[in-house]
Formats: structure tokens, sequence, C-alpha cells
């Protein structure tokens, strides 16, 4: 990549969502500045890739991190997130109208690209969100899926006026008991495993192991998906 070039730049929560857009882009392992990326190109672009961890706080210094070393086109963002209810099928990609930041009430609107039309809005919270009632009232307010990191990174990218897009998709059900906060915690901030919590968790349920396993090819569809997605749309800047 040129000192000059201006590359787009994927921004992932977790390594797991980081992994098929390196693949795919057959990305390497780079530092510029204080920023640790996958560097690369795209039809002759240059893009970046980056892991800033789970939660809005790591997802606003790691953003900050990138945007101080690096001048880019676009900041998309990439990866999972969880549905409200249990009809939108696991899979299924979200490109948010709105990105709505729980803990100010802010707004963020995405610059959207590709053939995909926004639709909704994405909720951005650091805790897990599975009471029925919180789930009603969001869905009434037109909120289809809940993330930790995008209004954080929006926020960032509206500071800075670079424009910012989402593809998100479902990996699983906030309304079937499937995430909690035991579970969340099986994986530490920077969206590796946590070995010791993953075998606390084990000792406790010992029959999960085929629920996890779900959970786990749920967040493999998605992640590869949402690659699929940022790269087709991507592509056609």
């Amino acid at each position: 990549m040129s000192a000059s070039a201006r590359p787009i730049a994927f921004i992932c929560a977790m390594p797991m969502e980081l992994r098929p857009i390196t693949r795919r882009l057959g990305l390497r392992k780079q530092r510029i500045g204080d920023a640790e990326v996958r560097a690369g190109t795209l039809g002759g672009k240059g893009v970046v890739g980056i892991v800033t961890g789970m939660g809005t706080k790591l997802a606003t210094a790691g953003t900050e991190r990138l945007l101080d070393a690096l001048s880019v086109e676009r900041v998309v963002v990439v990866g999972i997130t969880g549905a409200l209810e249990n009809e939108t099928p696991i899979g299924t990609l979200i490109v948010p109208a709105t990105v709505l930041d729980s803990a100010t009430g802010a707004e963020y609107t995405p610059d959207p690209i590709g053939d995909v039309a926004p639709q909704g809005t994405m909720h951005t919270a650091d805790v897990i969100v599975t009471d029925p009632d919180d789930l009603a009232k969001l869905r009434a307010a037109g909120v289809v899926s809940l993330d930790m990191e995008t209004a954080a990174i929006a926020a960032v990218c509206e500071r800075r006026q670079v424009a910012w897009s989402v593809f998100r998709v479902i990996s699983d059900r906030a309304s079937d008991g499937s995430i909690d906060e035991e579970t969340f915690k099986m994986s530490n901030q920077d969206g590796t495993p946590n070995p010791v919590a993953v075998a606390r968790y084990f000792l406790r349920h010992p029959g999960s192991m085929p629920r996890l396993a779900t959970l786990a090819k749920g967040a493999t569809l998605a992640a590869n998906t949402a690659a699929d997605a940022a790269i087709r749309a991507c592509a056609q800047i």
C-alpha cells in the first residue's frame, strides 16, 4: 500500500469476524503507527482490517488508534449481531438505517454502500439484553438487532468526518436463552476464548455442548456472510 493511498478500513470486534476477510483478501499483518492491522488490496484499492475487542470502550479506543495512524477513505463495520426475536433466520444480513447508542440516546446514520437497502435500527449496548419486556420495547421502537460496538465506532467516525457503513449478520437470538452473561464471559474482551471461564461453564452445565456447538455454527456462518457482503459492497466503490 502506498503512503498516499487512502484505504478502506474493515473494523471488527473479534478475531473470528476479521478472519474470513483476511483469508478472502490475503491480508498480511502490518503495524502502522500504534495500530496493528491486516493490510492488502481489493480490486486495486488498499484495504486494512483491525480488531478492536468487544464493547464500546475498546471499540472507541481501537477506532481512534486506527484513525490516528492512518487516513482512510471509509470505515466498514463488519461482524455478527443478535436478533431480538425467534423469527429472523440465523445468517440474515443486517444493514441498518440508523444505529442507536443505548447509553446516550444518540442516533447515527450510516453512509450506505452496495445494493442492500438499509432498514431498521441497530441497538448498541455494553450489556446483554434478554428481558422480554425490554426486547418488546426495542422491537416497538424499530430495533432489528443488538450489538456492542457499532455506535461507538460511528461516534468516532463522525467526529473525524470519516464515512462509515455497517454489515453485520444475525448469529444468535436474545429471546431464546442461548446468550446470557455467563455465556458471554466465556470470551475475553479481545474476543479470544477464556479457558478458565469455559471450563467453569462446562462444570456447571455439563449438557450444554450441543447448544454451544449450535451457537458456534451460527457465529461462523454470520462472520463469513458478513465478510462476503462487505467485500462485495466495497468492490463496487
